[in-house]
């Protein structure tokens, strides 16, 4: 058994009702604050938010009596919902890929849980994870023995032979079919699969396992060896395979594609989510519209591609990727995509650092307040597909009566000023994430 799924074993199930019992928070009440609610792009006037336990419990113009509540004074200041992520890689963000490709498990998790804390320190209240044996790590967080944000995990990518995220070499070839691929088959943070029945197995083992979505490399990639951009990945009965699987309990696929034969042929699979769409083509954009899919896509920062070597086929791949961008982000507003915001920081904790600044970065093409919506309320609506998988009861991603309390309190008027959202060390004065205070330096 991998390392991973004995944390699993260790953290899950009875870890989490092992954890250290304690008395539930004081409720919380913030005065005097403007709110921007997720949802619409302004701020409020002054207004007070009562949070007890871990969901908003009253928003008013007016005084709220709550005996016993600590009071924190906004002073003026905005609150707003935790941010969300919604193309995130825990286990790999902060490890260096030649690192990674041989390191312990035990370290891995030890890497990445540090990682998450500091993900949570940013204001990212909530990621969703595609692609990692996140299981240990998620379990961990919500068992109160790790600090970071809410995991909305896919587990294993699932691909092919030869495909992205398999990172083997011609020497590890023939694999029998229906047998593990590499250690990192084993381990869990990625799947080979080459016939529907391999992709229904797979589909149903991470759900099994608890993902809330699944996800599938459905083209090349930038950091597999032996991937090349233009490939596409699976056939259509394979994707239909996954989708139906997926759908059967109630939940979706979404794919990691870059052009428009991988993005096309997953749409006529039923596929409900496109990962990137950097290479798409203005039919692509409108067949995306026409069906109703979501694009989840990134304003990839040049310095990204610093986690490979200058030079070598993944650093030249991610430059053909990321001068794509631009053009994805054109044809998604003018086609009013359902378009949502991630960053796919892999590999480096000091490119992970830029997590705010890679948000900020989409006033490029958005308004500030059409940038933070993508970023809080859009990204929720997406992480609602997942129905009754999702791992947390509550809605996020808004300052709402009923939702789960996910807040910041930012010194600024990150609506006005983008930049404010960029320097979460200096202007995120309070985080709090499902009713906990984790960071408080009014």
């Amino acid at each position: 058994m991998g390392a991973h799924s004995v944390m699993q074993d260790e953290m899950g199930g009875d870890a989490a009702s092992a954890a250290p019992a304690s008395a539930p928070p004081p409720p919380t009440l913030f005065t005097n604050v403007r709110i921007f609610d997720g949802t619409h792009g302004r701020l409020s006037a002054p207004s007070n938010v009562l949070v007890q336990g871990n969901t908003i419990a009253r928003i008013s113009a007016g005084a709220i009596d709550a005996p016993g509540a600590r009071r924190i004074d906004g002073r003026g200041r905005t609150l707003m919902p935790g941010l969300i992520d919604m193309h995130w890689h825990s286990m790999f963000v902060g490890i260096p890929i030649q690192t990674l490709m041989t390191a312990d498990t035990g370290y891995i998790n030890i890497v990445a849980g540090g990682e998450s804390r500091k993900t949570l320190m940013r204001g990212f209240t909530t990621v969703r994870d595609v692609g990692g044996a996140v299981w240990g790590l998620k379990a961990a967080i919500d068992s109160g023995h790790v600090e970071g944000p809410r995991i909305w995990p896919s587990g294993a990518m699932i691909t092919v032979t030869s495909g992205h995220g398999d990172f083997r070499e011609a020497a590890d070839l023939p694999r029998t079919v229906g047998a593990p691929g590499s250690r990192h088959d084993v381990i869990g943070d990625s799947a080979i699969a080459d016939t529907p029945d391999e992709l229904r197995v797979r589909v149903r083992e991470q759900l099994m396992r608890g993902a809330s979505q699944i996800k599938l490399t459905a083209g090349g990639g930038v950091s597999s060896p032996h991937s090349p951009l233009d490939v596409v990945s699976f056939s259509t009965p394979e994707l239909q395979a996954a989708v139906n699987a997926a759908t059967d309990w109630g939940t979706y696929v979404t794919v990691h594609a870059y052009t428009p034969e991988s993005i096309q042929r997953s749409i006529r699979a039923g596929v409900k989510c496109i990962e990137h769409g950097s290479l798409m083509d203005d039919a692509t954009a409108r067949l995306i519209r026409d069906t109703g899919t979501w694009l989840s896509t990134q304003p990839f920062p040049p310095e990204l591609a610093n986690a490979f070597p200058k030079g070598s086929e993944q650093w030249e791949k991610a430059q053909e990727v990321f001068a794509g961008t631009d053009q994805t982000y054109r044809l998604a507003i003018k086609y009013r995509l359902k378009t949502a915001f991630g960053t796919d920081v892999l590999f480096s904790s000091a490119l992970a650092s830029q997590q705010n600044r890679i948000l900020a970065s989409l006033t490029r093409w958005y308004t500030p307040a059409d940038a933070l919506v993508m970023a809080t309320g859009t990204n929720a609506q997406l992480l609602a597909l997942s129905g009754k998988r999702s791992p947390y009861a509550g809605r996020v991603g808004v300052v709402e009566e009923g939702a789960l309390a996910d807040l910041l309190l930012v010194n600024g008027d990150p609506l006005a000023d983008i930049n404010v959202i960029a320097n979460p060390e200096a202007n995120f004065n309070v985080i709090m994430k499902d009713g906990k205070i984790f960071k408080d330096e009014r």
